[in-house]
Order: C-alpha cells, then sequence, then structure tokens
C-alpha cells in the first residue's frame, strides 16, 4: 500500500490531468455539470456491478472513473469560481467530524443504531424540516423504499422484531388477493406496491439489501437464461418450437452448471 505522501501526490497528479484536459482537449471542454450527469449514474452502477461480482480489479477501476467525474465537476465549480475540490473535501470533511460528535465531541455511543439516530437528530437541527429530505426523488423505486425506511427508522419510527414485520407482510398479501379477486386494477397495483414496501422493510430487518439480492436473482436467471438458449442452439432446436417441459431440461443443466 502507498504512503499518504504517495497517495497526495497521486490525487495532485489526478487534478493537475484534469486541468489540462479541461484547457486542450475539445471533448473535456465542453462538458458541463448538465452534460456529466447521465454518464455518472452509468458509472455509479459500473461500479455497483464490479462490486457486486466482487471484482476487486474493476472495482479499483470503477472507482477511478466515479473520483474522475468528482474532479471533474470540482473543475468546473472552480471555472465559475463557485467552488473548487478544496471546498469539496473541506464541507464533506466538516459535516463528518460535526455528525460523529461520539468521535470528536464528548456523546456516548452503544451501537450503530445509536449512532444512526443521533445522525438524522443532527440533520435536523442542522435545518432540514423532514428526515426524508435526504431521500434523492430520482432514485430507482427500491432504493428508495430501502432509504425511506433506514431513514424514518432512524429517529424510532419502526417495527421491534422481525416477526413483526413478517405478519405485516403476510397481512399486505391477503389485501392483494383480495384486490386480484375484486379485478380493480388500480387498487391491484397499490396492493402490490404495498406488498413490496413490507418485502422490503422485512429485508433490512434480516440484514438484506434488496437491490443487491435482486440483482443476484438478475445476473442468476440471465446466466441460466443464455446457458438455456446456447442449449438448444447446439441442439438445432429454436425455443418458440420447444415445450415448457424440453426447456425446463436445459433449465435444470443450467442450474447444476452454475451452481
Amino acid at each position: 500500500m502507498h504512503t499518504r505522501a504517495q497517495q497526495l501526490q497521486a490525487f495532485g497528479r489526478l487534478l493537475d490531468i484534469m486541468d489540462e484536459l479541461r484547457s486542450k482537449c475539445p471533448w473535456d471542454q465542453k462538458q458541463t455539470f448538465q452534460s456529466l450527469r447521465h454518464l455518472t449514474i452509468e458509472e455509479t452502477y459500473e461500479l455497483g456491478d464490479a462490486i457486486l461480482n466482487n471484482d476487486l480489479q474493476e472495482i479499483k477501476n470503477e472507482l477511478g472513473d466515479v473520483l474522475l467525474h468528482i474532479v471533474f465537476y470540482a473543475k468546473i465549480g472552480s471555472e465559475t469560481k463557485d467552488f473548487d475540490i478544496a471546498d469539496v473535501s473541506n464541507s464533506i470533511a466538516e459535516k463528518l467530524i460535526h455528525r460523529h460528535p461520539h468521535i470528536y465531541g464528548d456523546v456516548v455511543v452503544k451501537d450503530e443504531e445509536d449512532v444512526k439516530q443521533n445522525w438524522e437528530q443532527l440533520k435536523l437541527k442542522e435545518g432540514k424540516t423532514s428526515v426524508l429530505e435526504g431521500v434523492p426523488k430520482g432514485l430507482p423505486a427500491m432504493v428508495k423504499a430501502n432509504r425511506i425506511q433506514d431513514k424514518v427508522a432512524g429517529v424510532g419510527f419502526d417495527w421491534e422484531k422481525p416477526e413483526q414485520v413478517w405478519i405485516k407482510v403476510q397481512e399486505e398479501l391477503n389485501e392483494l388477493n383480495a384486490e386480484i379477486e375484486k379485478g380493480n386494477t388500480d387498487s391491484i397495483e397499490a396492493e402490490f406496491g404495498d406488498v413490496l414496501f413490507s418485502m422490503i422493510n422485512y429485508a433490512r430487518f434480516i440484514k438484506v439489501d434488496p437491490e443487491n439480492a435482486l440483482e443476484r436473482t438478475n445476473k442468476k436467471f440471465i446466466n441460466r437464461f443464455q446457458y438455456l438458449e446456447t442449449a438448444a442452439k447446439k441442439a438445432a432446436k429454436s425455443l418458440h418450437d420447444m415445450s415448457l417441459d424440453e426447456m425446463d431440461v436445459f433449465w435444470n443443466e443450467a442450474k447444476k452448471f452454475y451452481k
């Protein structure tokens, strides 16, 4: 591992390269906060994929891409004299110090739950009117639900035991089934949303990240289905012409292959 001096030198090198690209490269010169936004989102998802795959080399590479975007935004901010990378760094450093009074002050905490509750209380004291203000509107629905539940739990609005949440899941499933029997599409959608929301809440209680869990299943399904497609092609068969029983043979082979 590198020393702190080497780390700072490497970061300084990146800042120098960013300065040069911004002054000499036609593409880099054209970029704005708005033009970079969607690219930053893509890079964040690519980092998420690398983490799910536990590919440490790729995690390193994708972290570099995300860091580049942070440096890029700071460079643009410096050109308008609104902020630079020092302002960005100092801002988050001061926030971390302020929100960790159990480290930088005299507050005593028992565990991570105390830390989370202190964090949310401090944010309200900073002027936020709701603990949910920090949940971005543009988050994917599943991630947003998880963050909402995590935020309100931080101020004590939560169940006490996983068993209670599971009972709630069962209640929501029963309500969904009742609406399915009635055939009201709008009510079915609403109750289905309640089922998903309660399942995400249950995931939190059993220490499972629902987004990661679903993405793992997505990847698993993709691998198995692509195995099925390849096996069918080798057997000179078309999926459209195969019965479900025939496809199930290859599907079970795929499950064994990727196990």
